[in-house]
């Protein structure tokens, strides 16, 4: 699976196009928060009315692989214009397109990893993928970092290029005739009956109704907070490119111990346990943003962001997978979660935006932080009227395949 990774390394920086330097770059150019919190809540909403349309056409899809290559080429173009005018039209113009285009990598990305190693190897193979997204990021940053300081601005443009072009050779690479699409959709085991539509799945599901309402309000209070300090912290320094490498590059680092530890994990102590333990990361990493104002609080604040949102992210398409085995509709219902957790996303960032103009920052970092014991009390008060035979949310156990 070398095309696999690789395919993994390049879009951790080809998928988002300026993703978590937007903030900083734009803070720079005199945006204020609230309307920098307005532009990734138009984005967000966007990005959650085109997901599960998306999570429906990669499950009814052979072409897996354009519905990755395409948006790459028109999410790089987009982030490019928005840097070469970073005026109004081009900054909610090249949003709007990352966000609707950008919207079906993710479940193209997941429908084509099961496609190509099955749902016995699918909880190991995400981990991988998240490692390698992860490792792919964190050189990135490195790079960004570098390139700033040699070439400034025009030397962003040209990694952006690169990777992007890296990111369409892996895809190259992947031979299509290796994509079972049946198992693609979760039907492993078809029984030729017709599945039903991902939100009948979603609504008839009760396991996967907990699992999205829960990531709503996870994402309600995480979603802001590293846009938030990448924002501080630039203004404070006035280096927007390298301040946001370095603070993102944190949170990246602690991700990449998360892929790696994450399969352990869960064979040791079941999903359950490393949901709880991303779902707590959050609370204390609010408090934390929310008491010191230094720049070394980063470091701890990151750290936490890479084990919540690490762990987070390998761990949901692994239960929804397992909840939504043999229904043939995998990546519509995964991207029906995905909506519901964007709609707690994109509420956030304009939220975030009021309450840092109002109070400033920490202000911000509490609330959230604050919102985030109410989706840790929701899964400990639900998991406790879960069967205890019951490994995760709402589908019985099934032990990980061994690599």
């Amino acid at each position: 699976m070398v095309a696999l990774a690789a395919l993994n390394f390049f879009l951790a920086d080809a998928r988002d196009g300026l993703g978590p330097f937007l903030d900083g770059y734009l803070a720079t150019q005199g945006w204020s928060p609230f309307t920098l919190g307005m532009i990734a809540t138009f984005g967000g909403i966007l990005g959650m009315i085109s997901t599960p349309l998306f999570g429906a056409l990669v499950d009814a899809s052979a072409y897996k692989r354009s519905l990755i290559a395409i948006p790459v080429v028109l999410v790089t173009a987009a982030a490019l214009w928005t840097l070469a005018s970073p005026s109004g039209v081009a900054v909610f113009g090249g949003q709007a397109t990352t966000a609707i285009v950008g919207a079906v990598i993710g479940p193209a990305l997941i429908g084509l990893t099961l496609g190509l190693v099955g749902e016995a190897a699918f909880p190991g193979q995400v981990s991988r993928n998240e490692f390698w997204n992860h490792v792919g990021n964190v050189f990135s940053l490195a790079c960004v970092y570098g390139a700033t300081v040699v070439f400034g601005l025009s030397g962003v443009i040209g990694l952006m290029v690169l990777t992007a072009i890296g990111a369409l050779v892996a895809i190259a690479c992947i031979d299509p005739q290796k994509i079972d699409h049946k198992v693609a959709r979760g039907l492993a085991h078809d029984d030729g009956a017709p599945g039903p539509s991902g939100y009948s799945v979603l609504v008839s599901t009760p396991g996967l109704v907990f699992l999205a309402l829960i990531l709503l309000v996870f994402h309600f209070g995480n979603a802001p907070i590293s846009r938030l300090i990448s924002q501080d912290f630039s203004l404070q320094l006035g280096t927007p490119f390298r301040t946001t490498a370095i603070t993102t590059g944190v949170s990246q680092l602690a991700m990449i111990v998360m892929a790696v530890a994450a399969p352990f994990l869960i064979r040791r102590f079941g999903l359950s346990s490393v949901f709880f333990v991303a779902l707590a990361a959050l609370p204390i990493r609010g408090a934390i943003a929310g008491s010191f104002d230094s720049f070394a609080v980063i470091y701890p604040v990151q750290i936490l962001d890479g084990i919540g949102a690490g762990l987070i992210g390998i761990a949901t398409p692994i239960a929804a997978e397992r909840i939504l085995a043999g229904t043939g509709r995998f990546n519509a219902g995964l991207a029906a979660v995905m909506t519901v957790q964007g709609i707690g996303a994109s509420l956030s960032n304009v939220v975030a935006g009021w309450l840092t103009a109002e109070g400033g920052y920490a202000l911000a970092y509490w609330v959230h932080g604050g919102v985030a014991v109410l989706a840790l009390v929701m899964f400990v008060v639900w998991r406790g009227s879960v069967a205890p035979h019951r490994d995760q949310v709402g589908a019985p156990s099934r032990p990980l395949a061994r690599q």
